[in-house]
């Protein structure tokens, strides 16, 4: 071998070897963490690569409702805590810093971690300091995180807790608005709406009795002007996680039905059409649909007191035009009135009864009216529920006006009364009785228990709407 042909090889050995480091060389890369309802980017990159993942836990006060503010331990600075999205296979080093202001350890147990506890022993991190760990994300999936220093439910109650989406390789077919939603609940000293800065209360927590439910950290986090937006013809995917740390979440969204669901997070649509779809404590879903017409959607756990009294939830505002062969909107509003058989049924009277004429038919009839609709709150013998349904039996404001009896009867009644001097605070809603039930149950009641024995006739409820 010649001299030339000698450096000719070794400049070609050089070569391919910088080219076989160039093309093997590990990409290194910051992940991107957004704060709900934003969701990460998508990961465009067809190879792994190590992520850097940094997260800070930090204690601050913050609002929880109207006028409520509470002290929320955090990631980030935020509940629920910043998402987290990563590709399926990369290498990832993370690193949890304690703010030096917190008063507790903290430490993070991702669901997506294969290894002990998640990496919450690797992680735990007094204030002020800062752990690093690795792992390999090998699982694709929506998957929570959360604190798990002991007392783990305390921790998670407090707001520790967001998701960590494991892109598959081959990801989920794209769509056009994508949203990060937690559900949680928050148990505080105070009742629900009490203003001032509540604390958290352990009792309630170990009965699983919440004051509060709620979606993204707080009351009305997704509603208003903070409400999330489409158009008419997008297809929207929700991330959905539930932070717990005790309650399901039928989650479920008003005016709307999931095309796909991807049940507890994972990567398979494995049911379609769906109305309502349970997200477990310490779980997930992803759901997909298309927003055909505008409205404004409702997001709510269908576990509906939750909703409309503690505070979960949401509001999807979709905008466009509209379509009226799928919703057509109200159409008519016209007056109906109904033959009386249907509520006789109900009542258990039968449709040949004849006319009530005496008084002890008026109050055998009567009875049947009040156990009907009236012992439930009242109870069987007028004597009430103390400090919440006030008594009938020997009651002070009953027998003090029988034309307030009737009004009460048929508009229902709300705010505070003094009853035989206890004070109440509760609503009687509108029963809907007929102008003979009216009579008849409140003559059966006067009749009982000591009252007064007015004769109440129909004359009497005529004349009181007059």
């Amino acid at each position: 071998m010649n001299q030339k042909t000698q450096k000719f090889l070794i400049f070609m050995t050089f070569l391919l070897l910088g080219l076989f480091s160039f093309c093997n060389r590990e990409t290194v890369e910051n992940a991107k963490l957004t704060f709900a309802p934003e969701v990460p980017p998508h990961i465009d990159r067809t190879h792994e690569a190590k992520v850097v993942i940094n997260l800070e836990t930090i204690e601050i006060v913050g609002r929880l409702a109207d006028g409520v503010e509470y002290t929320f331990w955090t990631f980030g600075g935020s509940v629920p805590g910043p998402m987290i999205r990563v590709r399926e296979g990369d290498d990832i080093e993370f690193h949890l810093h304690n703010h030096p202001t917190s008063k507790m350890p903290h430490n993070i147990d991702l669901h997506a971690v294969t290894g002990q506890g998640g990496g919450a022993g690797a992680s735990l991190t007094i204030p002020g300091h800062s752990s690093k760990f690795s792992f390999k994300a090998i699982n694709p999936g929506l998957y929570i995180y959360h604190c798990a220093t002991s007392p783990v439910g305390m921790h998670i109650a407090n707001g520790m807790y967001g998701l960590i989406y494991v892109q598959p390789k081959d990801d989920l077919p794209k769509v056009d608005k994508e949203f990060y939603i937690v559900q949680s609940e928050f148990y505080t000293n105070g009742k629900h709406g009490v203003p001032g800065l509540q604390g958290f209360n352990m009792e309630k927590a170990l009965t699983e009795t919440p004051d509060y439910v709620v979606f993204n950290g707080s009351v009305g986090a997704l509603t208003d002007e903070r409400a999330l937006k489409a158009k008419v013809g997008e297809t929207v995917r929700l991330y959905v996680g539930n932070g717990g740390p005790n309650l399901l979440s039928s989650f479920h969204v008003i005016g709307e039905i999931f095309d796909n669901v991807y049940t507890e997070g994972g990567t398979i649509a494995n049911q379609k059409n769906v109305q309502t779809t349970l997200v477990p404590a310490g779980g997930s879903a992803i759901v997909d649909f298309k927003v055909e017409v505008p409205s404004t959607l409702i997001l709510v756990d269908h576990s509906i007191f939750r909703t409309f009294n503690k505070g979960s939830l949401g509001m999807l505002k979709v905008e466009g035009e509209e379509n009226k062969s799928i919703y057509s909107g109200k159409q008519e509003d016209s007056v109906y009135l109904p033959e009386g058989s249907a509520i006789q049924r109900m009542k258990g009277i039968p449709e040949d009864a004849p006319k009530v004429k005496t008084k002890a038919e008026r109050i055998a009839i009567g009875e049947r009216v009040f156990n009907t609709n009236c012992t439930a709150c009242h109870m069987k013998e007028g004597q009430g529920v103390p400090n919440v349904f006030p008594p009938l039996a020997k009651s002070d404001y009953l027998n003090a006006s029988k034309e307030r009896a009737i009004t009460v009867l048929l508009k229902g009644l709300s705010g505070e009364i003094t009853v035989n001097g206890q004070k109440y605070n509760n609503v009687m809603p509108h029963l809907e009785l007929s102008d003979e039930d009216v009579a008849n149950v409140l003559t059966y009641i006067y009749s009982k228990w000591d009252n007064k024995g007015f004769d109440v006739t129909v004359e009497d409820v005529k004349k009181n709407k007059k």
